[in-house]
């Protein structure tokens, strides 16, 4: 936990000597300093999904590691992707190119002259990976120190180094000091063998080289990268649904994403390949409309289920390939419920079958976070709610400074997330131009910070 500095520095305080007063008497005036003034640095991010690429520039406090204003925004419709992967990496290049330019022009004021180097960036957790590995150094009595804390982690990364993958996450997730268990940070604790639980997550290469590609050929360098759901758990879980254990349910245009914490840290992430535009080519194939069409009638008109209007209830769909006012069909609104409702369930049922395979039911808890862009149509909690058996809410990120109404929805849970990633550890960006490798949502102390930065020097 980090103090703020104190705003008077007394061992400064000095009297300083005035003039004479009409008694002839020294008067004495005391300065007292001004408040610190913050030093902010400007960090980016960018979110690249099936149907939308989103950049995000914001100044971040160096001292808080907080976000004090979003000064840039930029968004684009995303080209050469389909469900989170890329299939036209000149296209993807192009729009990532739109959405940073635009978000660069709308913060230049703010920028001093300045142009963007580096940016963070997010992996869909289609090419992620997790691991969970334990880890036992012995400590031969003596008080554990944090160069035991770094020996676990780097003993970690070399067994879970996979040949074609790279690691993007490694976060400690629970400690051991002589079998005792339940412990949130061993320093200064005295033993004989420190046990951690450590969750890697590691990204196939390809994807990774992929994903750099469409941003350094924009003339940016990659400050860190960050598995879309974590972010999106960053910005919409609140602690006390990170530390008892919760899912959070990230439904994109083209993938839905999960990801799990417990005990206030990430311990797996995973995506099952169907999403909101799924449901979009459903309507269009049933209705016989256009896509353009099937989607503004998801949007007007879509449900999860029945409830909220009469069966008698008739929604008009233009037909494909015609135009006029009278080219159009009536049909019962009930009859696209019945298309949608079936492919959210199917969804639904892939997502519990993915926990219950990696053995999470249990430690997932009974919670529920819905976000991401498909996340927003009626009756889907409840739809969740009866597939999952979990308790359900839908989830909006945490409105940060600066921000605009309109970009403040779950459809930019994963972008603001990624902002709170990037304010953590823009600094050590900074400094070592390499990828950060240990969010520090586990520990309270910043002694996971130094580690990070050791691993990062050593290896």
């Amino acid at each position: 936990m980090r103090f703020a500095q104190s705003l008077f520095d007394f061992d400064k305080l000095k009297p300083l000597t005035g003039s004479n007063g009409k008694d002839g008497a020294q008067s004495e005036t005391i300065h007292v300093p001004q408040k610190k003034k913050t030093r902010e640095i400007p960090v980016a991010v960018l979110d690249i999904g099936t149907s939308k690429i989103c950049c995000m520039i914001a100044l971040s406090d160096m001292e808080s590691r907080k976000i004090t204003d979003i000064i840039g925004i930029g968004h684009h419709a995303a080209a050469g992707m389909k469900s989170g992967s890329i299939i036209d990496l000149k296209a993807v290049e192009n729009a990532v190119g739109a959405a940073v330019q635009a978000a660069e022009n709308m913060a230049r004021p703010k920028m001093n002259g300045t142009s963007l180097q580096n940016i963070f960036v997010n992996i869909p957790a289609l090419h992620a990976t997790p691991h969970h590995f334990s880890v036992d150094v012995r400590i031969s009595g003596h008080q554990i120190t944090e160069k035991d804390i770094e020996a676990a982690l780097v003993q970690a990364r070399n067994t879970a180094a996979p040949g074609q993958e790279d690691i993007v996450h490694v976060i400690p997730v629970s400690y051991s000091v002589d079998n005792q268990t339940g412990i949130r940070t061993p320093v200064g604790m005295y033993g004989h063998q420190l046990g951690v639980d450590i969750s890697i997550i590691s990204v196939l290469s390809t994807a990774l080289k992929n994903f750099s590609g469409s941003v350094t050929a924009n003339h940016l360098d990659i400050a860190g990268f960050c598995v879309s759901p974590y972010a999106s758990g960053l910005s919409c879980l609140v602690q006390d649904e990170r530390d008892l254990g919760c899912t959070i349910i990230d439904m994109g245009a083209g993938t839905t994403q999960i990801a799990v914490f417990f005990e206030g840290a990430l311990i797996y992430t995973g995506a099952v390949p169907v999403g909101g535009q799924h449901v979009t080519n459903d309507i269009a194939r049933g209705l016989t409309t256009s896509l353009m069409d099937a989607e503004r009638l998801k949007i007007l008109y879509g449900s999860a289920g029945h409830s909220g209007y009469s069966d008698h209830d008739t929604i008009d769909v233009p037909v494909i390939g015609e135009s006029g006012e009278i080219s159009g069909n009536k049909v019962p609104r009930s009859l696209m419920t019945g298309i949608i409702q079936p492919r959210l369930e199917e969804t639904f049922e892939m997502v519990r079958a993915k926990l219950n395979d990696e053995g999470l039911g249990q430690v997932a808890g009974r919670r529920v976070v819905l976000t991401g862009g498909a996340s927003q149509l009626a009756g889907l909690p409840e739809l969740a709610r009866h597939v999952l058996d979990k308790q359900v809410r839908l989830g909006s990120p945490e409105q940060l400074p600066g921000l605009p109404e309109s970009t403040g929805g779950p459809g930019f849970a994963t972008t603001l997330g990624m902002l709170s990633y990037a304010a953590e550890y823009a600094q050590s960006a900074l400094e070592t131009r390499r990828t950060p490798r240990l969010p520090a949502l586990a520990v309270p102390n910043n002694f996971l910070k130094k580690a990070a930065g050791w691993i990062r020097e050593n290896w």
